[in-house]
């Protein structure tokens, strides 16, 4: 691909890290994203933020908020590639709408809103999009819930299938109960779906429309759990084979989704294919973004490159907040 003009050249604000579970794989794709923002010219200011939440520049050295957000206001847009709470959920979001600042991705409400899975499901359920049973658990009424059959135990509001476990017996829910509270205050028990698992890549531009990358199916038995995702023995398959009937019923629910949450940019919504249609199992408005990972491979097998797919996110960013 060639190179921007000078006159669509941007400097951009690339921040990673984050102040939750997902640091680690945040920091992998800021450091994918500012190069290949840097392969088509555009010059970025790399940020992050450490596990205790404070804010350090490119060279490692730690300032404060308020000089990161003056750091931000140099930038013309803002491309965080934060995961997780305190970064997906809308709070990096609200500080760019507070200081001003043109942001890439989805806004306050899109990211508070998909990144808490039982408000997903209540705005799935509102659109008639299938959703999995749950039922949702606090520390007060976890120890009244009664086994009953197995059910995938996950938190309310994490990522990267963080304290995500199956449970088949009453022992494997206490255990699994304790592992997903330890991640948030709230926890999701939801009846096993059996089902294709497939992924949507949703691409909103600014005059309204969609681009729907081709669908990903993981192939893996039993829960794509954490160390699937993350170990290299993942086997996406793309696209995946599916009748007209079934790739079109996955990409307008998708496309639903996307809308009704209200999400811009790039957003990445995953479902069961099931015998009775698509199930959605949640929505993702900052997936994992390295080359690798599941979005932008989506979109390779479409033809459009890595850098092009980041750049495109910029100008497109500008565009809406310009």
């Amino acid at each position: 691909m060639t190179a921007p003009s000078p006159t669509d050249t941007r400097r951009v604000a690339v921040i990673g890290g984050g102040q939750n579970c997902e640091h680690d794989v945040s920091l992998a794709s800021a450091t994918a994203v500012a190069a290949a923002l840097e392969q088509v010219g555009h010059d970025t200011v790399r940020l992050t933020i450490d596990p205790r939440g404070l804010w350090h520049d490119a060279r490692r050295h730690p300032i404060g908020l308020a000089t990161a957000v003056e750091v931000l206001r140099t930038c013309d847009v803002v491309f965080a590639v934060l995961h997780g709470p305190r970064g997906e959920d809308g709070t990096i979001a609200a500080l760019c709408e507070l200081a001003g600042i043109p942001y890439v991705g989805s806004g306050v409400r899109a990211g508070a809103l998909a990144m808490d899975k039982w408000a997903t499901k209540l705005v799935a359920g509102a659109m008639n999009i299938a959703t999995a049973p749950a039922t949702l658990l606090t520390a007060t009424t976890a120890p009244s819930y009664a086994f009953s059959h197995p059910v995938v135990v996950k938190p309310a509001a994490a990522g990267s299938s963080h304290g995500v476990t199956l449970a088949g017996t009453a022992p494997e829910l206490e255990t699994a109960l304790k592992s997903a509270f330890a991640f948030g205050d709230q926890v999701l028990v939801e009846d096993v779906v059996v089902g294709r698992e497939i992924d949507l890549a949703v691409l909103g531009r600014p005059d309204g429309s969609h681009v729907v990358a081709p669908a990903l199916e993981i192939n893996v038995e039993g829960l794509f759990s954490l160390a699937d995702k993350y170990d290299g023995s993942a086997d996406f398959r793309i696209p995946a084979e599916l009748t007209e009937t079934d790739r079109t019923a996955l990409e307008d629910a998708a496309v639903v989704m996307y809308d009704a949450l209200g999400c811009r940019g790039l957003a990445r919504v995953d479902f069961f294919l099931t015998a009775d249609g698509p199930v959605l199992n949640e929505v993702n408005t900052r997936p994992g973004f390295t080359e690798q990972s599941q979005a932008p491979k989506m979109f390779a097998a479409a033809g459009m490159s890595y850098p092009e797919l980041v750049d495109l996110l910029v100008r497109d960013a500008v565009g809406v907040h310009g």
